[in-house]
């Protein structure tokens, strides 16, 4: 299922973990340079870079590779090896998913070790490594990753170029590429998302992707070393390893036959759709509706945001309004209308803890973005249906599509998200009207959820392909998930599908939650949200940690809620550091 792979070595001043850079270059909020398009090295370079300051809390006060780290020394070492990557490709998919192994020169072949990473969110295939390879690499254990059908692998349609596997820009028809967008819609100067535009539907195969990543990490370890038994599942450890969507990949391939050679499963923040319960574009297109109203609520007057907040009661108030003006909200006081958009969220699912942390994606305009990606992902749609009138480009000042430069082509592959808006890639929102331009695009998402016809019946079949079982066949899964966590709520994800899977015999399961985790490491640089809530990683490396050892017949840490301490501001209007206080531990559990 995989073509034959490209191998690169990475020594010197070219690692596997951070490609050089070392802890002070990935803390440089300016990305590393890209003198030359063609050079394959420069843009991996920028991927670790971007992806590696996508998920984790690089910044001074934070307290990684001081309090907490990777590594067992809680360093950021250079790691030095070889790559191993390949396109794959799942029975009936149109385009591939890329799978990516790295091997340390370190790596222990007596206690052979390999670590699968699916990316989390929509990256690219290093969207795990600030997470996983991190873990793994250090320690003499290999890593494969795999972008799971998502990725940054954009599709120009002005000059008909995608991405090849060296990760360059290639025009159509000259080299094999991970992703094609299809027929050029009339709209200029579109770009086509692998996520929601592959006509795949990724997240369908997402448990297919892990096992095929997991199969290329032995295929290549024993290219690595031919001299050694090949490595099979019966001769190595092999651990499942994801954060957010890569979490949920992870957990659904725990249910496949296959996961019982498996050692472990470790899910971070897994977002996931148990059969029967709320799924992601139910509970999120709700969201991108009410939540701005809510957070008028006096409940949410002090939640945190990353914007000011005289800026957020103003888009707060306009939405109540809006609401009340379409009949979705009875008319009257505002502050009546929050308490009913407020009771609304409750009644589907939203506790007050991710409520109060709604605020961060109200600030940043999360779910209509996530709106806009899953909504074509789920009705296997192109980019020429912009469905409810959403779309992707390069925009110009007033906002209007523009052809994109060579330049931000090139960097595409490394610097972008997956989602829109990302690295000079806009959200086109073509329904957008005054007063409150994003309500008729996320009425009619909404409608597609909701409302009887054909836009409807796809995207209720594409979120039904995507659902789990909770029925495990791996023999043991650790989870960790912040309890504050509003955009993949545990209670709506990690709680239901956990007690699904404890109702089946045989697997040891345990369900840690953090107080005052939320889901974006990335973001507690930002005093608002780093006074707040605390980083999940040192957490998921604990969890790596505990998952190891119940392979040498420990037990899983037990589940419970782990009390925590927030950093709040100093007298100067400070973050203080992260201290181990502020962290707990896993002896720590509030059962």
């Amino acid at each position: 299922m995989t073509e034959q792979a490209l191998t690169t070595t990475h020594r010197g001043a070219d690692d596997l973990l951070s490609a050089g850079l070392g802890l002070t270059g990935l803390r440089q909020t300016v990305p590393p340079l890209v003198s030359d398009p063609a050079s394959a090295a420069e843009l991996r370079r920028l991927a670790i870079w971007a992806n590696w300051r996508g998920i984790v809390d690089l910044s001074e006060a934070g307290g990684f590779a001081r309090l907490y780290g990777p590594a067992p020394d809680r360093s950021l070492p250079l790691v030095p090896g070889r790559e191993y990557q390949a396109f794959a490709k799942v029975p009936g998919a149109r385009h591939p998913h890329r799978v990516l192994a790295q091997i340390p020169d370190s790596f222990d072949r007596a206690r052979r070790c390999l670590l699968v990473a699916p990316s989390s969110g929509s990256r690219g295939v290093y969207g795990a490594i600030g997470f996983a390879g991190a873990y793994a690499l250090p320690r003499g254990c290999a890593v494969v990753y795999t972008d799971k059908g998502t990725g940054s692998d954009a599709f120009d349609f002005d000059t008909a170029s995608g991405t090849a596997l060296s990760g360059l820009r290639a025009v159509r028809g000259d080299t094999a590429l991970s992703f094609d967008g299809g027929a050029t819609p009339s709209t200029a100067h579109l770009i086509a998302l692998k996520h929601a535009h592959s006509g795949d539907n990724p997240e369908s195969a997402w448990p297919q992707h892990v096992l095929q990543a997991a199969a290329f990490g032995l295929h290549a370890l024993s290219l690595a070393f031919p001299l050694e038994t090949a490595f099979t599942l019966s001769n190595t450890t092999v651990v499942l390893a994801g954060l957010s969507n890569g979490g949920g990949a992870v957990l659904r391939a725990a249910e496949l036959a296959e996961a019982q050679d498996f050692a472990a499963v470790v899910a971070i923040a897994p977002q996931l759709h148990l059969a029967g319960a709320a799924p992601l574009y139910d509970y999120g297109t709700l969201a991108a509706l009410y939540l701005p109203c809510a957070l008028l609520d006096p409940r949410l007057a002090h939640a945190p945001s990353p914007v000011p907040r005289a800026a957020l009661d103003a888009i707060a108030r306009q939405r109540c309004a809006s609401l009340a003006a379409a009949g979705l909200l009875a008319a009257g006081e505002v502050n009546a209308q929050a308490a009913q958009a407020y009771a609304r969220l409750q009644q589907a699912g939203f506790d007050e803890y991710a409520l109060r942390a709604g605020a961060i994606n109200a600030g940043f305009d999360l779910w209509r973005s996530i709106g806009a990606t899953y909504l074509s992902a789920y009705a296997r749609a192109s980019a020429a249906e912009a469905l409810c009138g959403y779309g992707f480009a390069a925009l110009d000042a007033n906002g209007q599509p523009r052809a994109s430069s060579a330049q931000e082509r090139s960097r595409w592959y490394g610097e972008h998200s997956g989602v829109a808006p990302s690295a000079g890639i806009g959200l086109i929102d073509a329904m957008a009207t005054a007063p409150d331009p994003a309500l008729p695009g996320l009425l009619c998402a909404r409608a597609a959820w909701t409302e009887d016809g054909p836009l409807r019946e796809r995207v209720r079949a594409g979120v039904a392909e995507t659902a789990a079982s909770g029925r495990v066949r791996a023999p043991r899964v650790l989870i960790v998930h912040g309890r504050d966590d509003g955009l993949i709520p545990a209670a709506l994800n990690a709680r239901p599908w956990v007690a699904a899977a404890r109702a089946v015999e045989g697997a040891e399961i345990a369900l840690i939650e953090i107080e005052h985790g939320q889901h974006f490491d990335a973001f507690l640089g930002l005093p608002a949200l780093g006074a707040h809530y605390l980083p999940i990683l040192p957490y998921a490396w604990a969890a790596l940690d505990a998952a190891f050892a119940a392979v040498n017949e420990a037990s899983l840490p037990p589940s419970g809620t782990l009390v925590t301490t927030p950093r709040g501001i100093d007298a100067s209007g400070n973050i203080p550091p992260l201290q181990a206080h502020h962290l707990g531990a896993f002896a720590k559990l509030r059962e």
